[in-house]
């Protein structure tokens, strides 16, 4: 299994705090059945700035200590970018980081509770760099879901999104795993990943993510996201189901 969101990295952000923690982390995704997984620490989200040329030196001392002792897992840079006025600027000068380095995808979160009114002019700008965005945990953006229309228009247009297991099997509330649902049912997201902080309150869950999602929506759509993160490793095209647009009436009735 892959998981392409993380915070393992330690000491750099809000998720591990130390080589401990991180070793802990290791181990949970161990047993979980990941075998690789990215690191997506914070930048800036107006408190962490981690730029690519630390992330990448960090990861590659990560590895080494997993290595020596003998945790056979792989991890791979990558960052979790908030969106913000300089960020093809910062791609230009080399501080942003895609996903497993090589790759086109690059992780793009929005504030908690809104979308910029620049979201989408910037968003085509960085796809205008060649690059591919792919817009975190949706599901918990308080306006985007109290207005679907935005996402639909953002992944008609080529966005890319990632979900949190965590939110597909309830662990963010009732009303956020309802929209994770319609997320998936609707081909309005393409990813499932951890966003793992630490092994007690923001652990994996991906194995019982993945099963909720054989579950309710059936074991292609299992498959389909569980390759879309292989093949994002690889640098490769992941697959796109057409998207529909959420019925507002029937997503305003789950609250």
């Amino acid at each position: 299994m892959i998981d392409i969101h993380s915070h393992i990295l330690p000491g750099i952000d809000d998720g591990s705090k130390s080589f401990e923690d991180s070793l802990q982390l290791a181990k949970a995704a161990i047993d979980e059945g990941i075998q690789t997984i990215i690191a997506t620490p914070h930048h800036q989200n107006g408190k962490y700035r981690n730029e690519k040329r630390d992330i990448i030196q960090l990861t590659k001392e990560l590895n080494e200590a997993f290595q020596q002792h003998d945790i056979p897992l792989n991890v791979l840079p990558g960052q979790e970018t908030r969106l913000h006025g300089e960020m093809v600027e910062e791609w230009r000068s080399g501080k942003l980081l895609t996903l497993a380095e090589h790759t086109k995808y690059i992780f793009v979160e929005l504030p908690h509770d809104h979308v910029p009114r620049y979201a989408k002019r910037l968003l085509f700008e960085i796809q205008l760099e060649g690059l591919i965005p792919i817009v975190v945990h949706p599901e918990r953006n308080v306006e985007m879901m109290e207005h679907p229309s935005i996402l639909y228009d953002m992944v008609e247009k080529g966005i890319l999104t990632q979900i949190t297991a965590a939110s597909v099997v309830g662990r963010f509330g009732k009303k956020t795993k309802k929209r994770t649902h319609q997320l998936i049912e609707n081909n309005l997201t393409h990813f499932i990943a951890s966003d793992a902080h630490n092994t007690t309150s923001r652990g994996f869950f991906m194995e019982k993510a993945y099963s909720e999602v054989e579950k309710v929506h059936g074991i292609q759509t299992r498959f389909f996201l569980m390759e879309n993160a292989a093949l994002l490793v690889d640098g490769d095209t992941v697959q796109r189901m057409e998207p529909t647009r959420m019925k507002k009436k029937k997503f305003l009735g789950l609250f």
